[in-house]
């Protein structure tokens, strides 16, 4: 049974309840429903409520290169699964074009007819050498996760977090893999607990909740390619393998694993704002390009209703919006007084 996130006239999480209770709630005034920006549907409290006791949530993260998976549990109940399509290969893409811009402009700015010492060239202000130094892509995988997991803070009232952890292989000193992984256990630990769980870890208490796992076609949005495993992580809060007595191991602790809400999540794919186009229009003009604000008062990203559907903005012209759906296709070029505001951008796309 699904259950519904409660929180206190404060705003503070309280745990669950069952939606039977939660709709009487709504009936008789005594509670409120309240938007996040993951779209799970909360309720608020309007009067203060006996006891603000909580009870232990987990939340279980299997951090990857193109995916990852996110699960949300507690000991009777399965809260909320996800699946993160992280913009690893868009963010590589764009710093690749990024530099061969930069390498485009200070070719044409520099003079090389005159001699080196009187070339225009920039001083360095700064040592660009420094070490731990999180490459763009890995970055933002570990962003879109913090931005989950900062929004989930908000809904349970989280007391662990469980986190598979990789090690590097080979006689290298300097991973961008490791550090971006120490640098998200720093930023995880401001919100709970956070307790590293090995990858054959995982496969071990997957094994024994008895979760299937898909291991071919790993980019499909199902629970079962990522997701799984963060339940897997988030369970092993609650259960353990260790000694049960003088002689003898096995699994300690219980915990109950059900179907719950799934989601994918995703960015915007909205490009940051160039200085131009990398191609030259008709005339030799070239018009700015990417950011976010758009000429008729929306922002790209924003949730928007149009005669074409609901849809996310993600373009304009001088007279016209571009509507697109959650996977950035886009629906139609309409009028923008046709248009009208249903939600700001959160930087999140969230489809269930």
């Amino acid at each position: 049974m699904q259950r519904v996130p409660v929180l206190s006239p404060s705003g503070k999480p309280l745990m669950p309840t069952k939606p039977s209770r939660a709709r009487r709630w709504l009936n008789l005034g005594k509670a409120k429903v309240v938007y996040n920006d993951l779209g799970i549907f909360e309720i608020q409290l309007v009067r203060c409520p006996r006891t603000t006791d909580t009870q232990p949530i987990a939340v279980g993260i299997d951090p990857g290169k193109l995916y990852t998976g996110v699960g949300v549990q507690s000991v009777k109940f399965t809260l909320w699964l996800a699946h993160l399509q992280l913009p690893f290969k868009t963010v590589k893409d764009r710093i690749e074009q990024r530099r061969m811009m930069r390498r485009g402009r200070r070719g044409r700015r520099i003079n090389r007819k005159v001699p080196y010492n009187q070339r225009a060239h920039r001083q360095a202000r700064f040592d660009n050498r420094r070490q731990c130094k999180i490459p763009p892509s890995i970055r933002a995988n570990r962003q879109l996760e913090l931005r989950v997991i900062d929004e989930l803070s908000l809904i349970y009232p989280i007391t662990n977090i469980a986190y598979e952890i990789i090690k590097a292989r080979g006689d290298k000193g300097f991973s961008p893999v490791m550090v971006g992984q120490k640098w998200q256990l720093e930023n995880l630990a401001h919100f709970a607990e956070v307790e590293q769980i090995e990858g054959w870890q995982t496969a071990q208490i997957r094994q024994q909740l008895r979760l299937q796992k898909q291991r071919h076609f790993k980019g499909d949005a199902i629970p079962a390619t990522h997701a799984v495993d963060g339940v897997a992580l988030a369970c092993s809060v609650f259960i353990r393998y260790g000694v049960t007595s003088t002689d003898s191991m096995g699994w300690q602790g219980s915990v109950k694993v059900q179907s719950a809400p799934f989601a994918v999540i995703r960015r915007p794919p909205v490009s940051r704002r160039q200085l131009h186009l990398m191609v030259k229009s008709v005339g030799g003009v070239r018009r700015k390009y990417g950011g976010t604000v758009t000429r008729h008062g929306f922002r790209k990203g924003d949730l928007v209703k149009s005669p074409k559907g609901i849809g996310y903005v993600s373009g304009d012209t001088e007279k016209q919006v571009s509507v697109s759906d959650a996977n950035w296709k886009r629906l139609g070029q309409i009028a923008s007084s046709k248009i009208e505001l249903i939600r700001r951008s959160s930087g999140l796309i969230v489809t269930y």
